[in-house]
């Protein structure tokens, strides 16, 4: 849900900052007000939920000492300055300080919405922004979202968590859809670099020499920085590395080379190349590849997770019956053997389609997980892969979710579980311990 926005209007003038409330209100603002500057810094903090409408002229601390306070507290925090008539040069300087826009008065409350709308959304973009840099500067949330207890999992972020304290470049390859940019961010923010820059580009989306200037420079005088800049000291993540031309190869060797080591931006190159033929070591020049590919992490298949299958498409589920604000679909033993067995060439992206589908059919009253397994697997007939498991594993994998699920459904309480699923407390508490599911986590 997106953070409400509020207007905060500054105005040693009662009727003018109560006229511009009420309008702003009528126009869906939430907007409250300060009679002078001094008043509003005590409320006005970093991330700042809103934007702010401030006159120019007031007694005491004027306008523009206001707001070189406020750039001086959030740089990134949109201020509309009010000014009279003949006072746009120091509306010009404010801007110039780093206001967001002026209005001069006489001014159209039309103008003055449109403007707030735009001072808003704007704002809205920044503390969002804000908010995922923070969360994948944290090592612990990123790490949160590989979700799975498979071995494979156990292993893989392991793996992270070792090659993130280490200085070398990186190379990640795997299927599609298994999580390779995540896995990414899991590097740099478990790592030494977690506070510094996390830049990354898809080598695939650009022309040769449009992404020869993105990376390596030189830029327009106005652009941003060349992405081997931008990145200094922190993380740069090439996308498609597959991708690279020969020419850009021998710039990044070169550049890679010139940085000597330990490396002061570390590379993590992403190899998306699904050939049967080929592989990413056959694309790239050798002394290249052994340069990136000095510490390699091979992301599994879904097909290859177990009983995480089950666990994602539970969470999924509810994640997406949350947003539609319907029921999440109930998922037979059928329905659980079906899931495991299928093949899911797309992996974890089209099983967050599956979820997603499955939680409208169910909405709506009608269609079966299954179907939506043929619908996505209509060329490999049928559902099933080739690697079969032993029945025990598909009853405890099935168990295990249908322990998960009502723990969660119940918030963690215990007795609930136990009346639903007629265990007694003893039998209940053996299985989370086998399942290495814990109250904790549900309440």
């Amino acid at each position: 849900m997106a953070q409400a926005m509020k207007i905060a209007i500054v105005d040693d003038e009662q009727d003018m900052r109560q006229s511009i409330s009420q309008w702003l209100a009528l126009s869906g603002f939430d907007t409250e007000t300060f009679a002078n500057a001094e008043d509003a810094l005590k409320k006005l903090g970093p991330d700042y939920p809103g934007v702010v409408v401030s006159d120019i002229k007031m007694p005491g601390m004027d306008g523009m000492q206001f707001l070189k306070r406020l750039m001086s507290v959030d740089s990134g925090l949109p201020v509309i300055m009010i000014t009279g008539h003949g006072d746009v040069p120091m509306a010009v300087e404010a801007m110039r300080v780093g206001a967001y826009d002026f209005l001069e008065k006489p001014f159209n409350p039309d103008k003055m919405t449109e403007l707030a709308k735009k001072a808003t959304q704007s704002r809205r973009l920044t503390l969002d922004n804000r908010a995922l840099r923070r969360e994948l500067g944290d090592g612990t949330a990123v790490m949160k979202k590989l979700i799975g207890s498979s071995p494979v999992m156990e292993r893989l972020r392991e793996d992270i968590l070792d090659l993130g304290q280490a200085d070398g470049h990186v190379l990640i390859d795997g299927e599609t859809g298994t999580g390779k940019t995540l896995v990414a961010h899991a590097l740099h923010a478990v790592g030494s670099r977690a506070g510094k820059k996390f830049s990354l580009v898809s080598c695939a989306a650009f022309e040769e020499e449009e992404l020869g200037r993105r990376l390596f420079g030189p830029m327009l005088d106005d652009g941003p920085q060349p992405l081997v800049e931008e990145a200094r000291g922190g993380t740069l993540v090439l996308e498609d590395i597959d991708a690279l031309s020969d020419g850009l190869q021998a710039r990044l060797l070169t550049y890679i080379n010139e940085q000597g080591s330990p490396a002061e931006t570390r590379i993590v190159a992403i190899s998306n190349l699904q050939a049967e033929d080929k592989t990413v070591e056959d694309v790239l020049r050798p002394d290249l590849y052994y340069r990136l590919a000095a510490m390699k992490i091979t992301l599994p298949p879904l097909r290859q997770r177990g009983e995480d299958i089950l666990t994602l498409f539970a969470r999924l589920s509810e994640q997406f019956a949350e947003e539609y604000g319907c029921d999440a679909p109930e998922v037979s033993a059928q329905e659980a053997a079906q899931l495991l067995q299928a093949p899911w060439p797309g992996n974890i992206r089209q099983l967050i389609n599956v979820a997603e589908r499955a939680v409208l059919q169910n909405r709506r009253g009608s269609g079966t997980i299954a179907s939506l397994l043929m619908a996505d697997n209509e060329e490999t007939q049928p559902v099933m892969t080739t690697e079969g498991k032993p029945l025990k594993e598909y009853v405890e994998a099935f168990e295990r979710m249908l322990i998960d699920n009502t723990m969660r459904r119940h918030k963690g309480s215990i007795v609930n579980v136990m009346d639903e699923l007629c265990l007694p407390r003893r039998t209940l508490n053996e299985k989370m311990a086998k399942y290495g599911l814990q109250r904790s986590d549900y309440l």
